[in-house]
């Protein structure tokens, strides 16, 4: 029992430190945070950030992990399901990530984080472990493109590479947008007719090899 509710404190813990980088993150911008100040914003000592985190870079990416761990999933699920539409489960996958983020405070902020909090320097090794999650999630992305030529959804001289950017820039290039001004417009509300504008023209015009 004793093991059982320190496991549970452990993980308590974990999750507050968590938290409590994502409020100082967001706040400071992640060069300027010193992990006393994690630790401060969630009632702990410095001593209990290191028992979790080797370091910032790691305390950085294990926010991020807890936020997209359920999108780096249906990414896989979608990848390795061969009989669904492939197109169709990419948007509806899209979807859900732009409804999420208008939704989800904690979505939101991390991606704030991500995009407008960070002071990409040398000494910041996350951003190494940034661009390795980046080329998965693309390459996942990239399969997906790939099952969908092979369902015929898409011609077989389709660039699938250039598709793959192209859908990966507009997607980023909408939640960054919105970060800028929430109040630009209802991201929920428009999330399906965003993604069904850039799918629609994909499919009608996609990308050829040469």
């Amino acid at each position: 029992m004793m093991v059982r509710k320190t496991k549970e404190e452990a993980q308590e813990t974990y999750t507050a430190l968590l938290d409590a980088a994502e409020q100082v993150f967001s706040e400071k911008g992640v060069t300027r945070t010193t992990l006393n100040e994690v630790a401060c914003a969630a009632g702990m000592t410095r001593g209990a950030i290191y028992w979790h985190f080797k370091d910032k870079a790691a305390l950085f990416q294990a926010m991020c992990d807890r936020a997209f761990l359920p999108m780096d999933a249906l990414l896989n699920e979608i990848a390795n399901a061969p009989d669904k539409d492939p197109i169709a489960a990419l948007r509806q996958m899209m979807v859900h990530l732009l409804k999420q983020i208008a939704t989800d405070k904690r979505q939101r902020r991390v991606f704030d984080i991500i995009f407008h909090r960070c002071e990409k320097t040398e000494e910041m090794a996350f951003f190494v472990l940034e661009q390795e999650k980046r080329a998965e999630c693309l390459s996942q992305m990239e399969v997906i493109l790939q099952l969908a030529v092979t369902h015929g959804v898409l011609p077989a001289t389709t660039n699938t590479l250039i598709a793959m950017q192209a859908i990966h820039a507009y997607l980023i290039g909408l939640i960054h947008e919105w970060l800028v001004d929430t109040n630009a417009y209802d991201l929920e509300q428009h999330a399906e007719e965003m993604m069904d504008i850039f799918l629609a023209g994909l499919v009608a015009r996609p990308p050829l090899k040469r």
